[in-house]
């Protein structure tokens, strides 16, 4: 058990840090769960894939499944503390699974080539932004204000172009995602690294587990905003 001493306050704002052991250990489990979570969603992608009646059932619960997915992600942060880490895990992967059906429709727009170069590419950039962010010295807290800040506008485009329809929009979206989602695996991987999330949720277990949906958004996002930047449509 992490418990804060300091509500509201990081470990590392405190000059405090875990040893190097636990360290290890929060950054193992949290990329562990994250990479089982990639692995199932592309074996939902992959079923999607082959089979017509997922699609069909895919397409026709969109809508549904995208608020149920953004449910999933507030209970998960929003209750982290109220929950066991067991029953946080187990929403992670039916969050995973669920997008899943959706990565499988997505993906089907866009030539194979052109998806495996974007998943190559976002594995290459995720890859060395959380090496950065694990060996850095550099204080990466004040980026969190500023990454905020980034997703909110972000959003905001997003909808607006929904009714602009603007090609040159998307395109510059698709810049400022990849680089917004870079920068906060950076971040997130710091985050955990320096025992602030697993301190914020009160457990090692619990902090994996937030740590592991933190960072498997950010390679999803980076992935589909690479896949927009350079995919090639069907």
């Amino acid at each position: 058990m992490l418990n804060n001493q300091f509500p509201g306050t990081a470990p590392s704002q405190l000059g405090v840090r875990p040893s190097a052991e636990l360290a290890q250990r929060l950054l193992t489990h949290a990329f562990g769960w994250m990479f089982a979570g990639l692995l199932l969603t592309a074996g939902v992608a992959a079923a999607v894939q082959g089979s017509a009646t997922l699609t069909g059932f895919a397409y026709r619960n969109i809508l549904l499944l995208f608020i149920g997915q953004l449910a999933i992600v507030f209970v998960i942060s929003g209750a982290i503390q109220r929950i066991n880490a067991t029953v946080a895990l187990g929403l992670f992967f039916l969050y995973a699974a669920t997008l899943g059906l959706t990565v499988g429709l997505i993906v089907q727009a866009y030539t194979t080539g052109s998806v495996a170069v974007a998943f190559v590419s976002s594995a290459a950039m995720f890859g060395a932004a959380a090496i950065y962010g694990a060996t850095t010295r550099r204080s990466l807290a004040n980026l969190g204000g500023i990454l905020f800040m980034g997703l909110i506008g972000l959003l905001v485009a997003i909808v607006l172009n929904l009714f602009l329809q603007s090609s040159a929009i998307s395109w510059l979206i698709s810049i400022v995602g990849v680089v917004i989602f870079t920068a906060l695996t950076a971040y997130d991987v710091q985050r955990i690294e320096n025992g602030d999330i697993a301190a914020a949720t009160g457990s090692l277990e619990k902090g994996a587990v937030i740590g592991a949906l933190r960072l498997y958004l950010d390679f999803i996002n980076l992935f589909f905003f690479l896949l927009r930047l350079t995919g090639s449509r069907r």
